[in-house]
């Protein structure tokens, strides 16, 4: 299996983290996606589909045959312009069609990418990402508006270890209300995603090869023995396993399977 990420379409800079593009090799390949705090749009070669977020690692096949692309949105962007709170899709992958009530444009769109495949003088896997890219302008067209501009806050002080009262305060409501819009925007209560957030930093830095006991000062962890607890629980491995390849999410971004 060969992965790569692409700039974010122009058009959804500040919504789209990036686009990307999995190969399947020779033989079908079973792996995990890991939690990440990100929902994707995804083309599997037969199905338009809604990566929601994960909670655990999500096995997924790959088989050999047309590449899979997706657009991977920035924690709490996909939401809004689906209309479906993101706790309804937690943990799992679910036609588009099945969610969108004005979904119409979108199959239309999805029909675009089935004859794209085809299409010859071009990059197959470019053709798609750009009929994928088609669907989610789509949805921001239905929805009228952008999502909220004080989620990215909401994450980023989650993510950096805030309160829910202090975070709260920041943004002008309740602790309870807080709660409810994490729920919507994110699929997770603020302790989770603050867990998925922290994991996936401490995921880059193991990546690039920082040693556990720096990560866990870094990420914000109490201490290595309480990073590896976490890394065990949403990767399913250790934090070395992790560090050398073994169900790393970055190869394969959550949604990228011919299940998603």
């Amino acid at each position: 299996m060969a992965y790569r990420e692409l700039a974010p379409p122009p058009a959804l800079r500040g919504l789209a983290e990036c686009g990307w593009v999995s190969t399947p090799g020779p033989a079908p390949l079973v792996t995990d996606v890991l939690p990440d705090g990100c929902m994707d749009l995804v083309w599997t070669g037969g199905r338009l589909l809604v990566a929601g977020p994960d909670t655990a690692p999500h096995p997924a096949r790959l088989d050999p045959g047309a590449p899979t692309v997706g657009l991977r949105f920035a924690p709490g962007m996909l939401p809004d312009l689906l209309g479906v709170p993101a706790a309804a899709l937690r943990d799992q992958r679910v036609p588009l069609s099945d969610l969108h009530p004005r979904v119409g444009p979108s199959v239309r769109a999805s029909r675009g990418l089935r004859a794209s495949e085809s299409r010859r003088g071009c990059d197959p896997a470019a053709a798609l990402l750009d009929g994928v890219t088609d669907v989610a302008l789509t949805l921001l067209t239905i929805a009228g508006k952008p999502p909220d501009p004080s989620t990215r806050e909401l994450a980023a002080r989650i993510g950096a270890g805030d309160g829910v009262e202090a975070t709260a305060d920041a943004l002008g409501c309740t602790s309870r209300t807080l709660h409810r819009r994490c729920l919507t925007e994110f699929g997770y209560g603020p302790s989770v995603l603050r867990r998925v957030l922290r994991f996936r930093r401490a995921s880059e830095l193991l990546h690039a090869g920082v040693a556990p006991a720096e990560v866990a000062a870094v990420a914000g962890y109490a201490d290595q023995p309480h990073l590896s607890r976490e890394v065990r629980a949403l990767a399913g491995v250790a934090p070395r396993q992790l560090a050398s390849g073994a169900n790393r999410s970055t190869p394969l971004p959550s949604g990228s399977s011919t299940t998603a």
